[in-house]
């Protein structure tokens, strides 16, 4: 990947990066090479030790680089996590939006984002709660629509928030708090004077600069 010279060692430094390519999956994509969890040295890479217990530094990363308000963090990249700087998201959000009209209204999708929109931001058990996805086997379909969502950049993540253990301790794997991208930022930086096909050939000729061993199927599926 262009751009990733020397390994990670910091959040700072993963955050730069992200500044500087504009795109990066969290963990391993389609295209080698091209995911935060590739471009960390190996102090930062998820280890287990005897006791059970866990260290990963990039994991523990992710939320103050979104809290920065430099990028935007969601499941954008094939249903999977990554980031977007701010430079490149009116782009990529127009391109995306246009494949993925708007909800109809009164459907899932729509509750979804109404009850955001009232709410301000929710951790994904609240917003699951709140929307009525209560009852057995409801966590997989409610998840598969939030997933959908943040692949249209119409919900993205604000932050993350942990449990405490009775010393004040932060545990666990987190969850997401859930938002809107316009209640994050603003409806400006969701606007774009492109149109979305401008913004496709913008963002691919960027995606093959920074990818040039990619293929254009891999191209192709990351821009969704």
């Amino acid at each position: 990947m262009e751009g990733a010279r020397t390994l990670i060692h910091s959040g700072a430094q993963l955050s730069a990066l992200i500044q500087e390519v504009g795109f990066l999956p969290l963990l391993r994509s389609s295209v080698g090479g091209f995911s935060a969890e590739e471009v960390v040295d190996d102090d930062c890479r998820y280890v287990v030790f005897p006791d059970g217990g866990w260290n990963w530094p990039l994991w523990k990363w992710k939320g103050p680089i979104v809290a920065e308000g430099n990028c935007l963090y969601g499941k954008f990249f094939d249903s999977k996590a990554g980031f977007i700087s701010r430079a490149w998201w009116p782009d990529f959000c127009n391109y995306r939006r246009s494949r993925n009209p708007a909800p109809a209204e009164n459907s899932i999708e729509d509750v979804i984002l109404t009850t955001l929109a009232s709410e301000g931001s929710l951790i994904t058990r609240e917003l699951r709660a709140a929307c009525g996805f209560t009852g057995p086997k409801m966590r997989s379909r409610f998840d598969a629509y939030v997933t959908r969502l943040q692949m249209a950049c119409r919900i993205v993540t604000e932050d993350f928030v942990y449990p405490q253990d009775r010393h004040g301790h932060e545990y666990g794997w987190g969850w997401a708090l859930l938002t809107t991208p316009e209640a994050l930022h603003g409806r400006e930086a969701c606007r774009c004077a492109r149109t979305p096909e401008e913004s496709y050939a913008r963002l691919h000729a960027h995606l093959h600069r920074l990818l040039p061993d990619a293929t254009e199927r891999q191209i192709t599926k990351l821009l969704g």
